[in-house]
């Protein structure tokens, strides 16, 4: 079973609260936190985080900021279990605004086109990018291509807005 991503933007205070990690508890404690928010601060991008991690960056884990930030960057500030601190049963990764500027700004100078010369799905296969085995050559333009135009969409606003993003790790069927 694989990991699937959900991005949320938030102000970097929430009712009254500045600390990520209290906030994290207040949003992502309610079972329903999408439904909290409006549609457009929130994003699921489902299994498909790491194809576009290792799109934007080359890597299926790492790279440089401000592109690694766009996916796997950030603090982690709960840890997957429901007994574990936070105690949420799925990772929570905070982008501070700070980060949040150069990461809208470097996905707003690439478009997909720049990109998409990385799709390779044997390439991704054996680089083990989760759920490579799974796609087809068409999962460029119909998956990753509208999913990263609606991340570019959700970093740019974070930043016009001087907004932090949590992500949000939980298994797939989550």
């Amino acid at each position: 079973m694989g990991l699937a991503m959900s991005y949320l933007r938030l102000p970097p205070s929430l009712e009254g609260e500045r600390d990520p990690g209290r906030i994290a508890a207040l949003v992502f404690g309610a079972r329903d936190w999408r439904r909290r928010h409006p549609a457009d601060r929130v994003l699921d991008v489902g299994g498909a985080w790491q194809a576009l991690h290792y799109l934007i960056t080359g890597d299926p884990w790492d790279g440089r900021p401000p592109e690694s930030d766009i996916v796997c960057g950030g603090r982690l500030l709960t840890e997957d279990g429901a007994d574990a601190p936070g105690g949420l049963g799925f990772d929570v990764i905070y982008l501070e605004p700070e980060r949040v500027r150069p990461a809208a700004e470097h996905l707003t100078a690439t478009p997909f086109d720049r990109i998409a010369e990385r799709f390779d799905l044997p390439v991704m296969v054996a680089a083990e990018v989760q759920d490579a085995k799974l796609m087809d050559p068409g999962a460029r333009d119909r998956v990753l291509r509208p999913s990263y135009e609606r991340l570019t969409r959700l970093f740019a606003s974070a930043a016009a807005e001087g907004q932090a993003v949590f992500k949000a790790m939980a298994p797939q069927d989550s």
